[in-house]
């Protein structure tokens, strides 16, 4: 039965796309000879006729609109790719004046209040700010004949970040590079004015191109300008109600109209990001999050202190933190080892509560993971040319065989040969060669005739 009804509103929402004259011909072609979704489409069509346009709002145009086959303006709607609280993201071909695919957002039908409608404006105006290669662009705009804003935007074909890291098993230092990426893409909106209040993986998607991982920064709808109005509208927040993701939201964020959101809120969240790319989770447990009340979450958010990196791995079980080490392709020791240090320094300062008290822009941490690299690539230079560094490479060499002298010849040469592995000064001169022998070790005996004088 519910098989039956999907159908049916299935084809009853394309059939009000159509012209009324039209539908009786597009139900008896989409019903493909079932009686059954033939008789639901008409009896719906009827109660659709029968209720006419008593409403303002013209609810049933807005449904059609957002039905797979519909048009909006130039676009054709292809399927469905993702829903979100407000919107609907739709696989849209366009057809002048050129052909490709894009990616269409519109309102949900019955959504379109004046509160939803600002804010949407608001992220299409930040996307069309965007000018940067890890940042999804706007093409077109418009408001479709329902009334309803939509954008226009390139397709995005990727998973999220975290879930491409794991699947690609990524090592540390692949998951860094792609970590520097997605924080200058966020330092780009930062200089254009807008942070994003909603970084999170569902919004890092990542694909390959020609064989390197590239990210790209969607959806923009909560973002917030710092120099300017990205919308006319009045946007109002409601005390009750969370903008963002609990999980990845700074303290502030989570606050009751306290201190303002700057752009150390969205380097709080890129924290979260880099913690959970180093453990595999984040240091608040969102599905513990969900389960509790919206003050317990606010209470979480600004008091407790998320623990280290390397003491979430240690406190995994064996099986997990296996499955972590392998997913990074290290073993779990040399995992922990890894992460201890200048990665864990670097998460736990952007996870500071109080934002004074962390990097001043999404900037300053590939600038300050560029330093500290250097600086290690300094230390391993200078350990290199060190002669407990050269002690090492040479007992290293010689435990792989390929140190190994080739034994002297002559009697001399290996007496002299003997006399310096064993650190016996060369330059004796002595008559009685026997004399200078008993320096050196018990088993080697001299060779000479007594009273020949030996000078080296």
């Amino acid at each position: 039965m519910n098989a039956l009804l999907a159908k049916s509103e299935e084809l009853f929402l394309a059939a009000l796309a159509q012209p009324e004259a039209e539908r009786g011909a597009f139900v008896e072609r989409g019903c493909a000879g079932d009686v059954a979704v033939r008789a639901e489409t008409e009896r719906l069509l009827r109660a659709h006729r029968t209720v006419g346009d008593f409403l303002e709002t013209p609810v049933s145009l807005a449904v059609a609109e957002s039905s797979r086959g519909a048009r909006i303006g130039r676009y054709q709607l292809r399927e469905k790719l993702g829903e979100g609280g407000v919107g609907i993201v739709f696989l849209a071909e366009q057809a002048e004046p050129f052909r490709r695919q894009v990616a269409l957002k519109v309102i949900k039908p019955g959504m379109d209040t004046r509160e939803v409608i600002a804010r949407f404006e608001s992220e299409r105006q930040a996307l069309a700010l965007m000018d940067h290669p890890h940042i999804a662009r706007v093409f077109d705009a418009g408001t479709t004949a329902g009334g309803r804003p939509y954008f226009v935007m390139e397709l995005v074909s990727g998973v999220p970040c975290t879930r491409f890291c794991d699947e690609e098993r990524l090592t540390l230092d692949e998951r860094l590079a792609l970590f520097v990426k997605i924080c200058r893409a966020i330092a780009h909106a930062h200089a254009k004015g807008v942070i994003h209040r909603d970084i999170k993986p569902a919004n890092l998607l990542v694909a390959r191109y020609e064989g390197e991982p590239v990210p790209k920064v969607i959806d923009f709808g909560i973002a917030k300008a710092t120099e300017f109005k990205l919308t006319e509208k009045t946007v109002h927040t409601t005390l009750a109600h969370f903008m963002g993701t609990p999980a990845y939201m700074s303290p502030e964020q989570a606050g009751l109209g306290g201190r303002s959101v700057d752009a150390r809120s969205d380097v709080y969240s890129l924290g979260v990001l880099l913690y959970e790319l180093l453990v595999g989770r984040t240091p608040f447990d969102g599905q513990s999050l969900a389960s509790t009340g919206a003050d317990e979450v606010r209470r979480r958010i600004r008091d407790d202190a998320p623990g280290l990196p390397s003491a979430r791995l240690t406190a995994l079980a064996p099986e997990a933190l296996g499955v972590a080490a392998q997913q990074r392709q290290l073993e779990p020791a040399r995992l922990l080892a890894t992460v201890r240090g200048e990665l864990e320094w670097v998460a736990m300062r952007c996870l500071e509560k109080d934002p004074a008290r962390r990097f001043d822009s999404a900037n300053a941490l590939p600038r300050t993971w560029a330093a500290i690299s250097a600086a290690n690539r300094s230390r391993l230079r200078r350990h290199r040319r060190s002669r407990a560094g050269k002690a090492m490479r040479a007992t290293t060499a010689r435990r792989a065989g390929s140190a190994r002298r080739r034994p002297p010849r002559s009697r001399a040469g290996r007496f002299r040969g003997a006399q310096t592995r064993r650190n016996v000064p060369l330059k004796t001169k002595c008559a009685r060669p026997r004399v200078a022998a008993r320096r050196t070790r018990k088993h080697i005996a001299p060779t000479w005739k007594a009273g020949r004088r030996w000078t080296n």
